[in-house]
Order: C-alpha cells, then sequence, then structure tokens
C-alpha cells in the first residue's frame, strides 16, 4: 500500500488542530496544549507551503512539515492520527515521509526535533536511520522542556 502526500488544505488543518488528541503524556502533541503552535498551524501564511497530509487508502492517517534550510538540508515535522499511534505504523509512516522529501527536494541531510520523552518515537528515528546530535531545551505548552535533535544523512544514487 503507497501513501499519498497531498497539501495540506485550511479545513484538513482545522481537523488536525481541533480533533487529534493524544492519550496520557503523549497530549503534549496536541495543537491546542501550545496557542502559539495552534495559531501558527492554522494560519495559512504560518503553514506556508510546507505541510502535507499523507493518506493511505483515502483516508488521511498523518501530516509531514518539511522546511528547506540553504544548508541542502530539509527539517522535517510529523504527526499521525492518534487511533494510528503505537500500532506499528510508525516506521513505514516515516519511511514514505523520508522517500517523499528526498525526491521533492534532494537534501543532503534531514533534521528533526523530538520530546526526550517520546522514546516511543525515538526508537523509530533511530531505526530508520536518523542519529543523536544534541539535546536542547525548548520553551512549549507555557512551560520549557527538554528536546533531542536527530539528523539523517540521505543516500543518493
Amino acid at each position: 500500500m503507497s501513501y499519498e502526500f497531498i497539501k495540506m488544505s485550511q479545513t484538513q488543518a482545522e481537523d488536525i488542530a481541533y480533533h487529534w488528541h493524544y492519550d496520557g503524556e503523549y497530549s503534549f502533541y496536541d495543537f491546542e496544549a501550545d496557542p502559539e503552535d495552534l495559531a501558527e498551524f492554522l494560519d495559512p501564511k504560518g503553514r506556508g507551503h510546507a505541510y502535507y497530509v499523507v493518506k493511505k487508502e483515502n483516508q488521511i492517517i498523518g501530516f509531514f512539515s518539511f522546511n528547506e534550510d540553504k544548508d541542502h538540508s530539509v527539517d522535517i515535522g510529523l504527526g499521525i492520527k492518534p487511533e494510528w499511534t503505537g500500532r506499528g505504523y510508525g516506521f513505514n509512516f516515516l519511511k514514505a515521509g523520508l522517500k517523499y522529501a528526498v525526491s521533492k527536494f534532494n537534501p543532503q541531510k534531514m533534521t528533526l526535533s523530538v520530546a526526550t520523552f517520546n522514546q516511543r518515537a525515538i526508537k523509530v528515528y533511530e531505526k530508520a536511520g536518523f542519529k543523536p546530535v544534541e539535546i536542547f531545551m525548548q520553551d512549549t505548552n507555557g512551560s520549557r522542556f527538554e528536546f533531542l535533535k536527530m539528523e539523517y544523512e540521505c543516500k543518493h544514487k
């Protein structure tokens, strides 16, 4: 089964922002948990051309953001629909996003940042080939949290 990447519409952004709610500690990733992130996500100019919904079997299962940097790298963000999390879909979803980014942007490397408590995601990122780069603190969700920046070296033919 293949994944389809489609530019995110305003309606899709609103649906994700207001209806995707994660359980337990993962509620950290609810857009409504951080008013600044929510405002940026809901603003078409804030999203720019970076956000894509991902469909599988004609239903939205997640999203990616791809932000190109000047150093031939792409910083990615991603989210899987809550009912798809913790069920073993993350690795293939991530690999599809990496493949899409390589085909669209041809980067030398990709980066992402993940909250350090999210060991479930970190394991998936490491399995896909991401390496830890640095730990940093970031203000979000009304407090200060520890994040891990990770890097993926793209293999071009």
